[in-house]
């Protein structure tokens, strides 16, 4: 995980002043490590693994007794579910339509929370980052979803996402809040000084 430096959220903060000099629009950042912590689906792994592994073993040595493959499913389930735990390998265990709807599922979520629906003119915007899925997405309250489809922004998400991959997450939200801005200047502008919503990057614990 590159879950950014107090430096880093800084630039993240100042870059939303910058924008939001020069529109109505409210912008709101959340960075997240991880979105689930999955801890179903190591065990799930797990006990699929444990429940095969002694017909396995019984196959090619039939000599083992009921009470040794007991052990032997016992033993599979206790170390696989310790080792599925470890992050390497739990992300990999988790099929992609898991991963982006849970990610999914927490940017819904803090749209509410981060009180972006509320805003004067529905004009709230949330750039959500999820590293452990490689997960991004803008949303928009309908003051923007207006004036602008939600296609303009899937080449900026595209770019941002590929960013989050190589570990350039900082600069992935610079370029973002960039690419967005100038869109709001144009579409959003500002017509009076207003600052609703925290400026600074919310990052979940």
């Amino acid at each position: 995980m590159t879950l950014l430096s107090k430096t880093d959220q800084e630039a993240v903060t100042a870059a939303i002043n910058e924008v939001e000099r020069h529109t109505d629009a409210e912008l709101v950042t959340v960075l997240t490590a991880q979105s689930d912590n999955y801890s179903y689906i190591p065990l799930l792994w797990a006990g699929i693994l444990a429940l095969l592994v002694p017909g396995i073993a019984n196959y090619f040595g039939s000599w083992f007794g009921a009470d040794v493959l007991l052990l032997v499913q016992w033993g599979v389930f206790i170390v696989l579910s310790l080792l599925f735990k470890m992050p390497s390998i739990n992300t990999r265990l988790i099929p992609r339509q898991v991963r982006y709807w849970r990610a999914s599922n927490l940017a819904r979520r803090q749209f509410l929370e981060q009180s972006l629906h509320h805003t004067e003119g529905g004009t709230g915007m949330l750039i959500f980052v999820s590293e452990a899925e490689r997960y991004v997405e803008i949303l928009v309250d309908q003051g923007i979803a207006d004036v602008l489809d939600n296609q303009v922004w899937e080449d900026i998400v595209a770019d941002f996402t590929a960013k989050v991959h190589q570990g350039q997450t900082r600069q992935g939200f610079l370029d973002c809040i960039e690419a967005c801005g100038k869109l709001l200047k144009e579409h959003v502008p500002a017509t009076h000084e207003r600052n609703e919503l925290p400026n600074h990057l919310v990052i979940l614990p």
